[in-house]
């Protein structure tokens, strides 16, 4: 490869991983053709954007940026496969769907809103985690559960309020 294509590549990676919040570096060695490319559309259907990269030229591209991303130097050993996705936890979940019934893929590292998580040990903490969306309706339905209570309290409460106001008119 030219020294030209290497520097293209980095600058590339380098711009992709400056605007992600969330990346994966994952480990797809051994997978064959039919389970690269059946992993390849799964991460397709979920606008995840699977790459798979030279170390020496990830590394590069890490050092460049401005975030701080020494811990993720020590994981780039053996192939090294980059999932982008725009919500932190949908690869950790596609990967937990995808082993299933393969070994592969396994996770080397994790980088999500500025915390990386190194290991694979990691899938079911990275898994469980909830999106942006996903605590935003918690915290909506939070927030209504009081005004339902109180509403239906009152409906409730407005029947049997009725009832004795008719009992009561019914006496005099």
């Amino acid at each position: 490869m030219k020294r030209e294509d290497k520097i293209k590549i980095i600058d590339h990676l380098t711009q992709r991983i400056e605007n992600s919040k969330h990346f994966y570096l994952a480990d797809t060695s051994e997978l064959n053709a039919e389970d690269t490319s059946s992993l390849r559309r799964k991460c397709f259907e979920k606008d995840i954007e699977l790459v798979v990269v030279k170390n020496t030229l990830l590394r590069k591209a890490l050092e460049k940026c401005s975030g701080e991303f020494g811990e993720l130097y020590d994981t780039l050993i053996n192939p090294t496969s980059i999932m982008f996705s725009e919500v932190g936890n949908v690869p950790a979940r596609l990967i937990k769907d995808f082993r299933k019934n393969h070994d592969k893929p396994l996770i080397k590292a994790a980088y999500i809103e500025e915390c990386i998580y190194v290991g694979d040990n990691q899938l079911d903490f990275l898994s469980s985690i909830k999106s942006k969306e996903e605590l935003i309706g918690d915290l909506v339905a939070l927030l209504q559960s009081p005004a339902k209570n109180v509403l239906s309290a009152l409906q409730s409460g407005g029947n049997k309020l009725a009832g004795i106001v008719k009992t009561l008119s019914e006496k005099e």
